[in-house]
This record gives structure tokens, sequence and C-alpha cells, in this order.
């Protein structure tokens, strides 16, 4: 994974697993890598690592069970809350960007709708 330097590694680590977790690549009740395994894959600090998981839990997105490991929350509510909150920042970005190069909201949709067919 490529960081960008303008965001902490950490929350850019956060977001990618909230991807993976929204895409179902990591299911709901899963197991996530030890803060170490963590580490290795994402070629961060340690400490970082553990932070992310701090974090993680502290948002819901994950528990930890003390001596078997840290597992993605099984809670479908904040699933779906994640999902919603994605989709606002997608929509948000898309109408920043059309309305920056000149479309109103009609002309936004009209394309929305070229676009699905309908």
């Amino acid at each position: 994974m490529e960081f960008k330097t303008n965001i902490p590694i950490y929350l850019q680590v956060i977001e990618d697993i909230k991807q993976k977790i929204i895409a179902g690549t990591l299911p709901l009740g899963s197991k996530l890598p030890s803060s170490r395994e963590l580490a290795i894959e994402y070629q961060i600090n340690p400490n970082t690592a553990a932070r992310i998981y701090s974090e993680m839990e502290s948002m819901g997105l994950s528990y930890t069970r003390r001596g078997i490991g840290t597992f993605v929350t099984e809670d479908d509510k904040v699933i779906d809350d994640l999902k919603k909150e994605r989709i606002e920042e997608i929509i948000q970005s898309f109408d920043e960007q059309l309305t920056g190069m000149g479309f109103s909201q009609a002309e936004i949709l009209e394309l929305l709708k070229e676009h699905f067919g309908k």
C-alpha cells in the first residue's frame, strides 16, 4: 500500500480495512491479523498497528478477546453505517467534481439517468 504523506498512516490503514469489511473480504466476526502481522503486512511500526486496532475498537469496528485475538465486529448495523458513510463520501466527491465543472444538479441527474439507461 502506498501511503499519502498528508494523512496519518494509521488512518489510511483503517480506511483500507474498512473497505475490506465493506467489500466482504473481511467478513463479520472474522479474525484479524495480530498487531505484529498487521505491521508486517502494511510495513508499519508495530506501535502504529496496535494503535490501529485500538482506534478500530473505539469505532466499534472490531473487538478483542484476550489471548485469542482481534475480530471484525459482528454487528450488522455498524457495517450498514460504514456503507452509508462511504456512499455519502463518494456522492459528495462526485457532486463537487461535477458542479466544479459547471454542471447543475438537474444536468447531473440527467447524466446519471442516461448512464444507467433509465
